[in-house]
């Protein structure tokens, strides 16, 4: 556990030797998937590691670091990495991991903060697969992951940097008006996003999530679309009430070429669907908070 301010170029060297966490619920699940590997979907085993944002990155890295001369072409989605990696290969690789919720033990706190990014990341996911689906995206898992590892670096900070991260939550709840990027300068020395940046270079991933990761790509649709469901999963997360949210909508209606109407309920659907999950996280969903969206909305009304 790591609380003295690190450089940014440290901090990806750390996290480079580092051997990452994942959620209690993927060490959990992967042995009964391989009780029955001969019968296994592969699209079973790539749905339990959607769920895990760390997880993702740790197959996407495996692949990397265990890449083929003959393999030409970057793997982009979890299902590919899977089938590349095989069942067998894969089970022994990932046998035994060190577990968010043990890892953080000590730190309740930064552990919840850790499991509310977690959460707020499997949102996006789905999210972003709605939209992309809507636009007739030819490859849609390529959003999924890029939106599921779009705050990787908050959660990797949150579980290895506890007190600074707890640092810049209270200094922003001392100060509302503050924004994150300034805290996080402040508190870290650099902004997290330079981080994310910083890790999926160093980590060789594939340009392609590179880019959809990137907002200096903004204008292109596919980045968009991971832009809009990173931002609409943060913002929902502090409850529907949240001021930054009509910007949100407006650009997602605007994006889906959709009613406010229509949009509203493309979006709470993938929000009750997201939902079902919610034990893998132990954090409310962002469903919890829909009953005060519908009270506030019938105060409006009246």
């Amino acid at each position: 556990m790591i609380n003295r301010q690190f450089s940014l170029d440290a901090w990806v060297l750390y996290f480079e030797q580092a051997q990452l966490p994942v959620l209690r619920r993927t060490q959990e699940e992967l042995p009964r998937l391989e009780e029955r590997e001969d019968a296994l979907n592969g699209q079973e085993l790539a749905a339990v590691i959607l769920r895990d944002p760390i997880m993702t990155v740790k197959v996407l890295r495996y692949l990397q670091e265990h890449r083929g001369k003959r393999q030409i072409t970057d793997i982009t989605t979890i299902s590919r990495a899977v089938m590349m990696i095989g069942t067998t290969p894969f089970f022994k690789a990932f046998a035994s991991q060190p577990i968010i919720e043990e890892h953080l033990d000590e730190y309740p706190q930064a552990r919840e903060g850790a499991m509310r990014v977690m959460s707020r990341a499997y949102h996006a996911s789905l999210y972003a697969l709605d939209w992309a689906v809507q636009h007739h995206d030819m490859d849609t898992d390529e959003v999924v992951v890029a939106a599921l590892l779009r705050d990787l670096a908050e959660m990797l900070l949150w579980c290895f940097a506890p007190e600074p991260m707890l640092a810049i939550r209270e200094k922003m709840r001392l100060n509302p008006a503050l924004r994150s990027a300034a805290a996080q300068q402040e508190i870290l020395g650099f902004r997290i996003i330079e981080l994310q940046l910083a890790l999926i270079q160093a980590w060789q991933l594939p340009g392609l999530l590179q880019s959809l990761m990137d907002e200096a790509h903004a204008d292109h649709p596919r980045t968009k679309c991971v832009a809009l469901a990173t931002a609409l999963a943060r913002h929902s997360a502090n409850g529907w009430n949240d001021a930054a949210l009509p910007d949100d909508f407006a650009g997602i209606a605007d994006f889906l070429k959709k009613s406010p109407d229509d949009t509203w309920d493309r979006i709470r659907h993938t929000v009750l669907l997201a939902a079902k999950g919610w034990e893998w996280y132990g954090v409310p969903p962002a469903a919890a908070w829909l009953p005060m969206q519908a009270a506030t909305l019938q105060e409006k009304s009246i």
